[in-house]
Order: structure tokens, then C-alpha cells, then sequence
């Protein structure tokens, strides 16, 4: 089931369904059968059969909630750090050129915080603290305008032209000559 706003179950939630598994437990231990409990706490079958698998191999601690499924990765205190690294530019961290890319910063994650994040995960975590992609302010110093104007002016049309036949096409897929 999924939630919107990336969230997943309030605090309030997640204990009162924490309590009706630990209901359940103390029912296991009673001995009662599956079916009854499910019937009982309004919950499938199912359910209530993976739970009598988790108390069997942890007890009560092994019902207990674990916590909100999507907890940030990166804490507040870990994200300050990572902009500061960020602050330095790649160059500081031994990339060639002054762009920040994903993979990089998913490098210096690794490096410096010593955590493995997905380059979506980075993307997530990016977005979420307000940062977004961005497009050169001006152009480059070493931009040459005679090449790119040679280039649109010889190069380009050739790359445009149309790649169709230029004799009468067929609408048969087996029989290319039919008319």
C-alpha cells in the first residue's frame, strides 16, 4: 500500500497496529487458532500466519515495529556535512571539471559519509533538501562561434535530411512491391 507524500504511517498508526500484532502474540502463546485471531482482530489470515511465523522466531520483540519504512538515509546532521563537501566543488574531491553529477555526488556520499546510495536514492534526497539540476548561467569562455557556425551550416543538413526512400513506399509489410 502505498501513501501520499512520500509518507508512510503516522507514529499513532504504526503503534496501534504494533498493538494488535502483540494481541495477537499473547493469543499465540494461549494456543489459539489462526482463523480465530484473524476473525477476532479483523485481519486476513494471512497476516496473522506471517506474525505466528515472526513470534515463533522472536517472541514479542519479533511483532514489534521496526519503525517508518522510508526513514531518511541521510540524517539533517549528515546532509549539512554533504553540503558543505558539496560547497567545496568537484574539484576539491578530484573530478576534472567543475559539474556536479549524480554519480559524483553518490561518490562523495560513499567517501565522506560513508553510506552506499542508489543514484535514484541521491536524486530523492537532492530534491527533498530543495536542490535541482542546473543549466549554465552564460555561455563557455572557450565556446568558438566559427565552429559551430560551420557546423549548422555543412554538418547539420546532412544530419536532418530524412532517412525515407525517395521513390514511391509500399503499405504492405510482406509485399514490399504491391501497389
Amino acid at each position: 500500500m502505498r501513501y501520499p507524500e512520500g509518507g508512510g504511517l503516522t507514529a499513532e498508526r504504526r503503534a496501534f497496529r504494533e498493538g494488535i500484532r502483540l494481541e495477537a502474540g499473547m493469543r499465540f502463546a494461549a494456543g489459539e487458532k489462526t482463523a480465530v485471531i484473524a476473525k477476532d482482530l479483523r485481519v486476513s489470515v494471512r497476516s496473522v500466519e506471517r506474525w505466528r511465523r515472526a513470534w515463533r522466531e522472536g517472541g514479542l520483540e519479533g511483532l514489534r515495529s521496526a519503525g517508518p519504512a522510508n526513514s531518511p538515509t541521510v540524517t539533517d546532521a549528515q546532509f549539512v556535512v554533504l553540503e558543505e563537501e558539496l560547497g567545496k566543488g568537484p574539484s576539491a574531491h578530484g573530478f576534472e571539471d567543475e559539474r556536479w553529477t549524480l554519480a559524483r555526488v553518490q561518490t562523495v556520499i560513499g567517501r565522506r559519509l560513508r553510506l552506499s546510495l542508489s543514484v535514484a536514492t541521491v536524486w530523492r534526497l537532492l530534491k527533498r533538501h530543495g536542490w535541482s539540476w542546473q543549466a549554465p548561467a552564460r555561455r563557455a569562455l572557450e565556446r568558438d562561434e566559427q565552429a559551430v557556425e560551420l557546423w549548422k551550416r555543412e554538418v547539420w543538413p546532412q544530419v536532418k535530411a530524412s532517412r525515407r526512400r525517395v521513390g514511391a513506399g509500399s503499405s504492405s509489410r510482406t509485399r514490399p512491391d504491391s501497389p
